[in-house]
């Protein structure tokens, strides 16, 4: 049987497990997937080891860039978003890496919530790995502008520097912020910590701009309740993009896509039992 695992340190909280357990079950696929709690010093080895008879991988924090740079080819994605999330092995024994996230991002909020994303100002908080991995699948859409906000500017304007060859994206601090965006995307940890980004009210328009945060929790995320707040037009936490993300790896793997709707269901129900 073909045996995937998702790497990460820690790992035991993971749902990659019942995720992808879910999307065999519905499309009728032969796999086993469970979780490998990786040393945090030794991830190309415990990587390699399982790839002896393993067939493919996912990769979570803090492990993406390192994969990266463990892997024998890139997809065009993963080497724009310079971090990997998903490994196949080959036919030939080689190992290639991918990047699902922006993907996933973007299928949850197009597909799932409905959201346009061609000529609308988008604002993304934050600008670490997991911008740099949704950026070009959201320039794809050809948005009016994508707007980088950090507490460190420099970092920011990096980004935007690096992908500004795809579309109109430029670099700001929070606190210059104040006019209305059509969606804002909170891509900071800020929600684990229970804090919120120290960015404008002004930003929402009340029934215009939709507010989505990669994080999730059983009760909204400071970012979503201060958006619900505020009136906006949809409040979208990032369970979704976990499970997008994930059918796109099994896509990858498997050729086959599941469908997202009922995993995402049950992804919900169990969150709400905690």
């Amino acid at each position: 049987m073909d045996q995937y695992v998702v790497f990460g340190n820690p790992i035991g909280h993971s749902k990659s497990p019942l995720i992808h357990r879910l999307f065999a079950e519905q499309t009728g696929e032969y796999l086993e997937y469970a979780t490998l709690l990786a040393p945090l010093d030794a991830f190309s080895d415990c990587a390699w080891g399982f790839f002896k008879q393993g067939s493919g991988a996912n990769v979570t924090v803090p492990f993406k860039e390192e994969a990266y740079r463990l892997c024998d080819s890139l997809t065009p994605r993963a080497q724009r978003a310079g971090a990997v999330n998903t490994l196949s092995k080959l036919e030939d024994g080689t190992l290639q890496g991918d990047n699902t996230d922006g993907a996933g991002l973007v299928r949850d909020l197009t597909v799932n919530a409905g959201v346009e994303l061609a000529g609308k100002r988008i604002l993304i908080l934050g600008a670490g790995g997991a911008v740099r991995g949704v950026l070009e699948p959201l320039l794809a859409h050809q948005p009016q502008s994508v707007v980088v906000a950090n507490r460190t500017v420099e970092k920011a304007e990096q980004l935007a520097h690096e992908f500004d060859e795809l579309g109109p994206v430029v670099a700001s601090g929070f606190a210059w912020l104040h006019e209305p965006v059509d969606l804002i995307i909170n891509a900071t940890s800020a929600s684990l910590a229970g804090e919120l980004p120290p960015i404008a009210d002004s930003l929402v328009e009340a029934g215009r701009t939709a507010c989505y945060d990669m994080m999730y929790a059983k009760a909204p995320t400071p970012f979503c309740q201060w958006a619900a707040n505020l009136g906006a037009a949809k409040v979208l936490d990032g369970l979704g993009m976990l499970a997008e993300q994930a059918a796109e790896a099994f896509f990858i793997w498997r050729g086959v896509r599941p469908d997202t709707a009922p995993v995402l269901a049950e992804l919900r129900r169990q969150l709400a039992r905690g």
